[in-house]
């Protein structure tokens, strides 16, 4: 097989490839030596870097397959967006897939003290998207699992190695980047807190100045009763000197001023 048979078997192989092909697989298919597949994939990969190319071969998961180039990348997600579900992760999920990833393998209460909250809803929807896997149990009282990230985590990231990892900080960059459009993140509302009593609306202050509360009362002054000793110790004066001084005329009940 000469060179160009070789690279042309080369590419129908990673084009036709689900996953990553490694460059052992890659040498037992064709026949050819590692070091003369490695050097047909360096002029291959060369070849796509030119600019009107619109995929490349990107080392993957340690293996190799073609990708489309970043440039290309808006117009291929618009195309593809409403044929297939997005891999999406709410951000509890994308946190608790950080943890595991930089600290692999971890274990659930391990996961759980670093984060502070309940994890095991979040890893089962790891497990389903298969970006995580058990990988064992540790070797301690209850021997619980073991999680580590898995080739479909470095295959929808574009990583070669979990040694390749951003820093902290560009995690979610890569993350918006990689899960899908619309940042691959689905928003999570923080919780409404619970419903109390409503506080009671307070009245300007020129109001309450001049108002008394609705809740206070104005006790009425006690009724005293009437006796008939204290009518007949104290009557009414018809005339006579009045408070403030003052005399006033007795009157006739008939109003006649002449009698006597």
């Amino acid at each position: 097989m000469n060179a160009a048979e070789l690279k042309g078997s080369l590419e129908a192989i990673i084009y036709a490839a689900d996953e990553p092909a490694t460059l052992d697989q890659l040498a037992e298919a064709t026949g050819a030596g590692p070091d003369e597949v490695r050097a047909a994939l360096d002029e291959m990969i060369a070849a796509c870097a030119a600019d009107e190319r619109g995929i490349e071969i990107r080392r993957v998961a340690r293996g190799y397959r073609y990708s489309t180039k970043p440039g290309h990348h808006e117009v291929v997600r618009q195309f593809i967006k409403n044929l297939r579900p997005p891999v999406r992760l709410s951000m509890p999920a994308l946190e608790t897939l950080a943890v595991i990833a930089y600290r692999q393998p971890i274990t659930l209460p391990e996961i759980q003290e670093v984060r502070g909250v309940n994890a095991s809803g979040v890893i089962q929807t790891l497990l389903d998207k298969r970006l995580v896997a058990a990988g064992g149990r540790k070797p301690v009282i209850g021997r619980p699992i073991l999680y580590r990230t898995t080739k479909e985590f470095l295959v929808h990231f574009g990583l070669q190695d979990v040694d390749d990892l951003p820093s902290l900080k560009d995690f979610e960059q890569l993350a918006r980047e990689a899960l899908g459009p619309e940042m691959g993140l689905e928003a999570v509302a923080e919780p409404a807190p619970e419903a109390g009593p409503e506080p009671a609306a307070q009245a300007p202050a020129e109001e309450l100045s001049m108002q008394p509360p609705e809740t206070a009362e104005i006790p009425e002054a006690p009724e005293m009763a009437e006796t008939p000793e204290t009518l007949e110790t104290h009557p009414e004066p018809s005339g006579g000197e009045q408070p403030g001084g003052e005399t006033v005329p007795e009157q006739d009940p008939l109003g006649d001023p002449d009698a006597s």
